[in-house]
Parts: structure tokens; C-alpha cells; sequence
């Protein structure tokens, strides 16, 4: 079934996002993505089927290959909720998960590899990216020489705004701010690593960190095709932008309208929700080695 909001009657929703519904279940949380896609920072009208399913389901193969670093996950398995959620079986299987109560660390932790979309345009201008210098005569979508950590603060409207790593520091204190930075570049390059092994490029990502009993630990999603550029690897080339498994099919038919990029947001194409559907699943199965459990 789609999903594009949920209420589960005698459960507290405490947040609604572009994509997750939240709710409180005491000593954790539930989150739940729905099928909801956003672009341009508008939620659209369409569901995109599955699309909540492979948030959940990578995120959770994500968490479990990466054991190095400590992550919020609670239970994935609907078998293993609590009796209180059974009643909503149908709407929470294989797209909800229960995790830990952290508090969310107050900046985006972005790791590129690649020189592609606002990095690309920024370092046209600058020669930089995010303030970090890099060597001239650099090409679209080519690999940078090392991985760059370039933070950013959460915008609750609107995009998110790049920062300086001495802002990070300011935000969240050296220690933490260095713990975050860490892992989140030995992340993406284990999963960059994995990504390559299964013909996808990983080219840039963002994760989100929290406090846990003053330890700093993975939350939220990760590298999904929401949080993260991916490309195939047969039809990368340096110089262009390569085609992704993510939103492009949205994005490139949005582009063909006149609409401004306010809400409302116009409805998509029966063709458009399949072929972005059909994008998401591939990239969870090329990049799990199995099918999507739905």
C-alpha cells in the first residue's frame, strides 16, 4: 500500500517531516517513512510506490554493515514491535523502525567524494568547496583527491546552508564535532567501497549524528537514495553530470514546467512516479544483493 501520512490512533505523533512520521512509544521512537518524495524543498502530491519500504529496509542494511559505529536502531522486524503496534501491521511493515532516543546533533554531516551539484558550482566561483581549497583544472563529477567533510546547518524551511568547520566546532564542541567528522567519512568510504563492488558510484552523502548517554552515534537514515548521490558506474563519465538513482526523474520533469517552485506542487506523470519508483528498488537490490521485502 502507499503511504504519503499515517495516524495511528492511541500512538503520539511528534513530528512530520518531508518524508518520516515520528511518533513516541515511551522509552524509544518510531519512525516510519511514508512514500512521500519532496523536491525543490515541496512535498509533492504523489506517492512514489516502495519508496518508503527501501528508505527503511537500506538504512537498516546500512546500519548493520557498518557495526563500527554505535546506531540508533532498536528493531527493524515487525515481529519483534511491541503488542501496542500490531493493530498496524499493514502500515508498518518493512517501512518503520523503533530506535533509541538521541539528541540530534544541530548540523548535517555531508561527505563528498565527487565534484557534483552545489559543490561543483561552488568551486566554478571559488576554486573551493565549502571554503576547502582544491587543486585547479578540476572537471564535473570527477573524484576529488581525498574525501571532504563539509558540515551544514539544518534548515527547518528551505535548503540547508553550508558552514564552516570552526562553526561546526562552535555548534557542537571540538570533541564531538571531531567524533562526527571521523565517522562520518570512514563511513562513506566503507560504503563507497561496497557501492563500487556492486557497479554504483557513491558520490556524496549526509548523515546525521546524535548524543546517547554523552556518546556520539549514528541516526536517522543512511545512504539511501534521499540522503545520498548514487550513479552507475557504466554511465559515469568526468565532464558531465552522470544519471543517479534518486529524484532525477522528478527533478528533470519538474524542470520542463513553468511552475515557480512554490507550493502547491503540481502532480507527477503516472510514467514519472514508475520509472522513480523503479529507480529506488533497483538501488537497494544492486546495492543489498537481495529483493525488497514488500
Amino acid at each position: 500500500m502507499d503511504i504519503l501520512t499515517l495516524d495511528l490512533p492511541g500512538i503520539r505523533k511528534i513530528a512530520s517531516g518531508k518524508v518520516r512520521e515520528i511518533f513516541d512509544l515511551g522509552e524509544h521512537l518510531l519512525f516510519i517513512a511514508t512514500d512521500r518524495i519532496s523536491a525543490f524543498d515541496c512535498i509533492l502530491p504523489n506517492a512514489i510506490p516502495h519508496k518508503g519500504e527501501v528508505l527503511t529496509q537500506l538504512s537498516d542494511f546500512w546500519f548493520r554493515k557498518m557495526s563500527f559505529v554505535e546506531n540508533h536502531l532498536v528493531a527493524v522486524d515487525f515481529a519483534d514491535f511491541p503488542a501496542a503496534l500490531r493493530p498496524f501491521e499493514r502500515e508498518l511493515r518493512g517501512r518503520s523502525m523503533i530506535v533509541k532516543k538521541a539528541k540530534p546533533l544541530p548540523i548535517e554531516c555531508v561527505v563528498r567524494g565527487y565534484l557534483i551539484g552545489s559543490g561543483w558550482k561552488d568551486y566554478l566561483a571559488t576554486g573551493a568547496v565549502c571554503g576547502i581549497p582544491l587543486p585547479a583544472g578540476l572537471q564535473q563529477a570527477q573524484q576529488l583527491p581525498q574525501t571532504i567533510f563539509t558540515p551544514a546547518t539544518k534548515a527547518a524551511t528551505g535548503h540547508d546552508e553550508n558552514i564552516p568547520w570552526e562553526t561546526a566546532v562552535q555548534l557542537c564542541g571540538e570533541s564531538v564535532a571531531t567524533q562526527a567528522r571521523d565517522l562520518a567519512i570512514r563511513i562513506y568510504e566503507a560504503g563507497r567501497t561496497h557501492a563500487a563492488g556492486r557497479g554504483i558510484i557513491l558520490a556524496d552523502t549526509k548523515f546525521e549524528f546524535g548524543l546517547l548517554d554523552g556518546r556520539v552515534i549514528l541516526i536517522d537514515e543512511v545512504m539511501t537514495p534521499d540522503s545520498s548521490r548514487y550513479w552507475p558506474a557504466a554511465d559515469y563519465r568526468v565532464g558531465i553530470s552522470p544519471p543517479s538513482f534518486d529524484k532525477q526523474f522528478v527533478r528533470d520533469y519538474l524542470e520542463t514546467l513553468t511552475w515557480d517552485k512554490t507550493p502547491p506542487a503540481p502532480q507527477l506523470p503516472a510514467e514519472v512516479v514508475q520509472r522513480t519508483s523503479e529507480k529506488y528498488m533497483e538501488a537497494f537490490e544492486r546495492l543489498t544483493g537481495s529483493p525488497l521485502a514488500i
